[in-house]
């Protein structure tokens, strides 16, 4: 059910994060920060997904993203986990104007082992990871097999997503 490439390289948690961008050079937004996932302290980056054009949900008068899923081995706690990707967002001059507003970065913890956690500060596993292509398919790539849990199976919800715009841009580079 869920990877186990980061927990025998020593770590004890495997965390799959979403990146998006689509401002200020996303290509180079999201490459940066899937470099900087694996700089944190107590993680190392252990694959990302292709880069991925996906077109705005919610509000649509706005420029096309560019998404990807890594996958990353942690020590770190979930909260402490949100706290270093909410640190990484900032430098990467994150402005949280709107709902499903333009963004510079923007880092979700998708999966946190198979881990359910509902608090103020995370909800683990993202409640709408399943309901978006840009999640599903760079997801799917890296983790054919991964299972959401108190959902399902990642690859079975693709036909409900199958509507959603999805280009894939480049193959992984980590």
């Amino acid at each position: 059910m869920m990877a186990g490439s980061a927990v025998a390289a020593g770590f004890h948690s495997v965390v799959y994060i979403g990146l998006g961008s689509n401002m200020d050079n996303p290509v180079q937004q999201v490459k940066f920060a899937q470099r900087e996932l694996g700089e944190m302290t107590g993680c190392t980056l252990v694959r990302a997904s292709s880069l991925f054009e996906t077109g705005p949900i919610g509000r649509g008068d706005q420029p096309a993203f560019i998404n990807a899923v890594a996958e990353v081995g942690t020590t770190l706690s979930p909260s402490q986990l949100m706290q270093e990707l909410l640190a990484i967002e900032q430098r990467h001059n994150r402005i949280r104007a709107e709902k499903n507003g333009p963004r510079t970065l923007d880092l979700d913890i998708l999966i946190f082992n198979d881990w359910r956690i509902s608090t103020e500060a995370v909800t683990i596993p993202h409640p709408r990871a399943h309901q978006r292509a840009f999640v599903l398919i760079p997801l799917l790539e890296i983790a054919p097999d991964l299972y959401i849990p108190g959902r399902g199976y990642a690859r079975d919800f693709l036909p409900d997503v199958a509507g959603q715009q999805i280009r894939k841009l480049q193959e992984a580079i980590a």
